[in-house]
């Protein structure tokens, strides 16, 4: 964000803050609020913390007419505008300035801790937020001034695409036989359907019952008859052996199922 000199925005708000007219400093170790008189401000109102831009500004009005008593500008926090002390949270040295070039140190001091801690975090988060705004200023900088990519195609130059041979080795790979499943037994061979065994070539025809039985007496149901010569149908005796039982079954009464 820019510095807008224009807007002013509210960091925080005190309703009741004291000031302490404070001796000069006896050593470089720092500030002591029990070298003040706590009990006998020298004033007391209301404080405001602003901010305008980068800076922050600590406001001291009066809590009725809300006339300013005194201001101090931040520049940066922690720094020498806003001092803590070094034996209690809740009281600070800050560096008011009257706008002509002149300054004076003085006590601030807060009634109540919460109030201390308010004032301290307003300043760390506005500072903090002053220094993303500086890398990100300085970020943008230096990507405006680096050198940028061009990838355009230039005059004449062209891109191949080959689409073909990917439809193609797709269309290859799902042409792959599946494995078969595991746990289905695999269909019987060619020729051994029905437990009988086709005959080679150049060996004569036997059927599967003319090796266990005589065909004549497996089929006799009551009407001899003279037995069929010798096929070269392997189906021969089971053709005739059905029609006989077939007409057997009429005569003897059964029922005959087509």
């Amino acid at each position: 964000m820019a510095d807008d000199n224009s807007y002013e925005s509210m960091l925080c708000v005190k309703p009741e803050v004291h000031v302490y007219r404070i001796p000069p400093r006896a050593s470089n170790r720092g500030y002591r609020a029990a070298d003040w008189k706590l009990d006998e401000p020298a004033w007391s109102g209301r404080m405001k913390i602003t901010a305008k831009g980068k800076l922050a500004y600590i406001k001291l009005e009066d809590k009725n007419t809300g006339e300013l008593f005194a201001q101090a500008p931040v520049e940066q926090y922690p720094g020498c505008v806003v001092e803590s002390v070094t034996d209690s949270s809740r009281y600070f040295v800050i560096r008011i300035e009257d706008g002509n070039g002149r300054h004076a140190f003085i006590g601030l001091g807060f009634a109540d801790r919460g109030d201390s801690f308010d004032f301290n975090v307003a300043l760390q988060d506005h500072f903090k937020w002053v220094k993303q705004e500086g890398e990100l200023a300085k970020q943008e900088a230096s990507e405006s001034t680096a050198p940028k990519l061009d990838l355009r195609f230039k005059e004449g130059q062209t891109i191949k695409i080959s689409i073909g041979q990917n439809i193609k080795k797709k269309e290859a790979g799902g042409a792959k036989s599946r494995p078969m499943a595991m746990g289905l037994l695999p269909p019987p061979p060619a020729g051994k359907v029905g437990g009988v065994i086709p005959p080679t070539v150049g060996q004569p025809t036997v059927s599967a019952v003319q090796t266990t039985a005589d065909p004549a007496s497996l089929l006799d149901f009551g009407s001899p008859g003279p037995s069929a010569p010798p096929s070269a149908d392997v189906w021969g005796d089971f053709t005739s052996a059905g029609s006989n039982s077939s007409k057997d079954a009429v005569q003897s009464g059964w029922v005959q199922f087509s």
